[in-house]
């Protein structure tokens, strides 16, 4: 017989659930190593047998009785406590997609302009003046191209002699 078919049966034997057959008696008679691993799982066994596992305190039962019942008396929230949570973080998420969106969509951190440089459209001049006269052409290019009337007009200049 082989060491490793003894040891399989090794904790069985050493615990008393059964009796070595023949063949392993004469292997540990001869063998002084499985012999020595035997004698080593006998004693092992005989202090587990000794040891006695610690008694709960009296009032552990009432304790936990009365914990269940606290328990079981909370009001459960049910499947909203579960959808609340990723519903709030889904509403954050769009908001905050919306809010960097019109950020950038009113031109981000700089008016929408690339440099420092100063856009006609914020430039400020007196009524009546030519400044005045020039930006209001320039803003509003598209209203006069398409306004006939200005061209059916017969303007002389007003020449002085």
């Amino acid at each position: 017989m082989k060491c490793d078919e003894i040891r399989d049966r090794m904790p069985d034997v050493a615990a008393g659930f059964s009796q070595p057959t023949a063949d392993e008696s004469r292997h540990l008679t001869t063998c002084s190593e499985c012999a020595q691993q035997l004698s080593a799982m006998r004693s092992t066994m005989a202090l587990l047998d000794e040891w006695q596992a610690p008694e709960p305190s009296p009032y552990f039962d009432v304790r936990l009785q009365a914990r269940l019942r606290e328990e079981m008396a909370k009001p459960h929230a049910g499947w909203m406590q579960w959808f609340r949570r990723p519903a709030m973080a889904a509403a954050l998420t769009v908001i905050m997609g919306i809010g960097v969106g019109v950020f950038f969509a009113r031109g981000g951190l700089n008016g929408g302009r690339l440099n420092n440089e100063v856009s006609s459209n914020h430039i400020v001049a007196e009524r009546g003046t030519a400044v005045s006269d020039l930006l209001d052409l320039d803003q509003n290019h598209q209203l006069y191209s398409d306004y006939d009337v200005l061209d059916d007009l017969d303007v002389q200049p007003n020449v002085n002699p």
